[in-house]
């Protein structure tokens, strides 16, 4: 049992997460081994995403205590709540990474239950939405590659009416 500075520590970590973050993860998880759980948070280290296991009436505190209104997220079973920082480049990077973890151990090990993206609680089904973005570099090669369709278009497209000028 955790006394009552350490819950305060822990509430407080939890406010600084949420304060800080560009998005948080609320995950449920149940019957994962030690070594399931080990995998999964140096996956989280590798990709400079923290997770934290904390009791729901501490989560449901700090949620309170920022002013977020959390009523329509429900927090049910064992939960934790996997972050990045703003200063990260991918703010769909720790809803992406759980539900790749959820798929590899299965959806009763493993589940979403809603989030923190840009400041405002998400459910399920939009936690679920952003874990399907795929992250910023592969967005910025498919950006440029609509860009410069046209240009290499219009480029064939000259070349092929100089080449029946030329001929």
């Amino acid at each position: 049992m955790k006394s009552k500075e350490q819950k305060k520590e822990i509430v407080a970590k939890l406010e600084n997460a949420f304060k800080n973050a560009s998005s948080a993860v609320f995950v449920h998880f149940e019957k994962i081994n030690v070594a399931e759980e080990t995998a999964m948070r140096r996956g989280f280290r590798q990709d400079g995403i923290s997770y934290i296991v904390a009791k729901k009436s501490l989560i449901r505190r700090a949620l309170d205590a920022l002013g977020l209104q959390h009523k329509d997220v429900p927090l049910h079973g064992e939960v934790s709540v996997a972050f990045d920082t703003k200063e990260s480049n991918d703010p769909t990077g720790p809803a992406r990474r759980v539900w790749n973890f959820a798929k590899q151990m299965g959806a009763d090990k493993l589940a979403i239950l809603g989030g923190i993206f840009e400041g405002k609680i998400v459910g399920r089904e939009g936690m679920m939405e952003i874990a399907t973005i795929p992250p910023v570099p592969i967005l910025r090669g498919m950006f440029v590659n609509v860009i410069n369709s046209p240009i290499a278009g219009l480029a064939i497209a000259l070349k092929a009416i100089a080449d029946q000028k030329q001929a």
